[in-house]
């Protein structure tokens, strides 16, 4: 059963939307004015949600594990935003519950607030492939608790100033890792696949939560296919490896969608209200295609498929050698 969705009064649009079983109400059509709060701000995806949204006046408190990366970032927003819009950066692993609590203590004194608008939950890294063969565990669990107990406990420590707020949202960042757990027949992709899976099941269990308990308070879970971020370079600095450079500048520099391109539909999204943002032609592709095929899902004629379809020809099918 479909529901007419009311369209917020004066937001511009020109028409209603049609919310597939969800009433749909007040929109956050405009992001002047607001506090964001996003983390891992210091590049990649995180740093142009931080400079897009400050350009469009809403204060920014941002977090990061690396300081250097995360002045540069408060240097692009500064210059990109009209005159009194407060940007802010905190040091901190948001696996860490008291890093992050630390964190919001700073919120509330370097923006001058009780509550914020918008969260977040950007920050994520690549590692622990195999389940299987990782004997030290070291990796997996790194790449997990960053994944998933970052957006677990951002959302936990940033629930009450949400709800402070006279309209919030959630905005956690998962993959399309998160309804398909691979990046290739030949290799295994476990850890962060399964943390983005729990990303989405939370975000879509939280629709529900907020809409009986803090209707003001939405969520959303956004869902990128492959983006020209820096994730390479920043898993092995995160991880304690060594990065290949040449892979790690391809995967950057060669993606269909860049980091400002994903930032503004992640932003387009929340303004448009929909809970659900795929990132990329490559991520809408794979969406149709589990629906379509989902039994072939991790099977060779999968990939082929894909192919077909024009996205992701690095993948491999498990039909050939590497």
């Amino acid at each position: 059963m479909q529901f007419q969705a009311v369209a917020r009064r004066g937001c511009g649009l020109g028409h209603d939307v049609v919310g597939r079983g969800i009433t749909k109400g007040h929109r956050m059509d405009s992001f002047a004015g607001k506090i964001a709060v996003v983390t891992g701000g210091g590049t990649g995806m995180g740093r142009e949600l931080v400079v897009q949204l400050a350009r469009e006046g809403c204060h920014v408190a941002m977090c990061d594990v690396s300081p250097d990366n995360m002045a540069e970032s408060k240097q692009l927003a500064t210059e990109a935003s009209p005159d009194g819009t407060r940007i802010s950066t905190f040091v901190a692993d948001v696996s860490d519950e008291s890093a992050l609590l630390a964190f919001r203590d700073a919120v509330q004194a370097d923006q001058g607030t009780d509550h914020i608008n918008l969260l977040f939950n950007n920050a994520g890294i690549g590692g622990g492939g195999s389940f299987v063969t990782d004997e030290n565990r070291n990796g997996w669990e790194r790449t997990f608790e960053i994944c998933w107990t970052g957006v677990y406990l951002g959302s936990r420590v940033f629930m009450p100033m949400l709800v402070a707020s006279d309209e919030g949202y959630i905005v956690n960042t998962a993959s399309v890792n998160g309804f398909w757990a691979t990046i290739g027949l030949d290799r295994p992709h476990t850890a962060y696949s399964a943390a983005k899976f729990a990303v989405k099941g939370f975000t879509e269990a939280l629709i529900t939560d907020l809409r009986i308990n803090a209707p003001h308070v939405k969520a959303a879970v956004v869902m990128p296919g492959h983006i020209g971020t820096s994730i390479v370079f920043n898993s092995a600095a995160v991880q304690g490896t060594t990065a290949n450079a040449e892979v790690a500048s391809s995967f950057r520099d060669k993606a269909p969608t860049t980091a400002a391109q994903a930032a503004t539909i992640i932003l387009d999204g929340v303004r448009q209200d929909r809970w659900r943002i795929l990132v990329g032609e490559d991520a809408v592709a794979l969406d149709q295609l589990v629906r379509e095929v989902p039994e072939e899902a991790y099977e060779p004629v999968f990939i082929d498929m894909i192919h077909e379809r024009g996205h992701l020809r690095w993948l491999v099918s498990g039909d050939t050698p590497d």
